[in-house]
């Protein structure tokens, strides 16, 4: 025979339920929210670069389009930054490369961090970086001055694509934020 609930232990167990689910998604909503920025490039999310399936290169197209590098640094942390040339004319489809200048103007080592992001946020899915110093912590002695390359392309698809095909100029933009103090340096 089953037993039947009262009116208060229906309510009781759905909001049990509804708590658990709300719990369930918090801990699954940053997973799913990058992913969901990985594929769509939403945010300017970048791509990253596969190199299993680069076995087929992308096509280079004879279309261009003009890259802007921009550079930003904490007030907390005492550098100067800034890209060795603010723009350049790349052939979409063909691999490019960008270097940045980062130099300690502090009399201690300091370690830095970069977070980035491009604009427009439609060109985000198609700009894809090969190799970056991003997300890596970055130790500079005092004075030292170090480049640092970006290996990118933007991928020919962004000719397929009504909402970025007429997009005429991409930004990538690096800020560099200290790295707390209680860590070490990669």
């Amino acid at each position: 025979m089953i037993a039947r609930l009262s009116p208060n232990a229906k309510t009781a167990s759905l909001a049990g339920l509804l708590a658990l689910s709300m719990v369930g998604l918090g801990f699954a909503a940053v997973p799913l929210y990058n992913l969901f920025c990985r594929v769509t490039g939403f945010g300017g999310t970048t791509q990253r670069y596969d190199p299993i399936a680069a076995a087929a290169e992308p096509q280079v197209l004879s279309q261009t389009i003009s890259v802007r590098f921009d550079a930003n640094v904490s007030p907390k942390l005492p550098w100067k930054f800034y890209p060795e040339h603010p723009t350049d004319t790349v052939s979409i489809g063909a691999r490019d490369m960008a270097i940045f200048i980062a130099e300690n103007q502090s009399p201690h080592p300091v370690v830095g961090t970069a977070s980035f992001n491009v604009t427009p946020d439609a060109a985000g899915k198609y700009f894809t970086k090969i190799q970056c110093f991003c997300f890596t912590e970055q130790r500079l002695e005092p004075g030292q001055q170090m480049r640092m390359p970006v290996l990118f392309f933007v991928d020919p698809k962004i000719m397929d694509d009504p909402d970025a095909r007429d997009i005429q100029e991409i930004t990538l933009s690096y800020t560099f934020h200290p790295v707390d103090e209680g860590k070490k340096a990669s």
